[in-house]
């Protein structure tokens, strides 16, 4: 006799299962792990350079008056669009300094945004360059294998963690992720820099 459906397990409680049999949770724990010493060392640079090379709030008022304000976001948008090499939280620092902090943050926040769009279509172009695309899905085979297990949950957690959201965006192009859903999920990568803002500004 066939299961009746008050029987059946409810989704939440199979998503669970799959993620746990699927190494989600464990891949989530290690790429914390791996993200935490980096973290670290930037504070400690950032404080070692504060306490005996410059204040720090005085080398962000110098860029703020010296340097062009786009100038900054063109650099911001450019480490965005490629693997993230500059940590953001030095810009949202920046932006705590100008005449329009919520402004300036709302618009880092879009050029993030941006950038991971950008590197979506790379993905989306490289997977039609066969040459490319084949020495990429052997750089980001791990990558790529979880985007094809976890879709939409890793592109959330490349939004929301302090890990590479361009690496994210790449691997969701190459694997032909749905656009749509791919902008949907990425959304919340302004709400990452709504709650840093909050952190650094109060802290500043």
């Amino acid at each position: 006799m066939a299961k009746s459906n008050s029987t059946k397990k409810p989704r939440w409680k199979l998503l669970h299962q799959y993620y746990t049999y699927t190494g989600f949770y464990s891949f989530l724990g290690r790429s914390l792990l791996k993200a935490t010493p980096p973290i670290i060392i930037f504070i400690a640079v950032l404080l070692g350079i504060h306490f005996f090379v410059m204040d720090v709030n005085s080398m962000l008022d110098y860029v703020t008056n010296n340097f062009p304000d786009y100038g900054v976001f063109i650099v911001f948008f450019a480490s965005e669009s490629i693997l993230g090499l500059i940590p953001p939280e030095i810009f949202i620092a920046w932006s705590g300094k100008s005449s329009m902090p919520w402004i300036y943050l709302s618009i880092l926040a879009v050029l993030s945004y941006t950038g991971g769009i950008l590197s979506y279509f790379f993905g989306r172009g490289v997977a039609s360059i066969p040459s490319v695309f084949v020495y990429l899905e052997v750089k980001m085979a791990k990558h790529i294998k979880n985007m094809r297990k976890w879709g939409g949950l890793l592109i959330i957690v490349g939004a929301l963690l302090p890990l590479p959201f361009a690496i994210s965006s790449i691997a969701a192009g190459i694997i032909k992720f749905p656009f749509g859903s791919y902008l949907l999920f990425g959304l919340l990568r302004l709400l990452r820099f709504a709650i840093y803002g909050v952190m650094i500004f109060g802290a500043m």
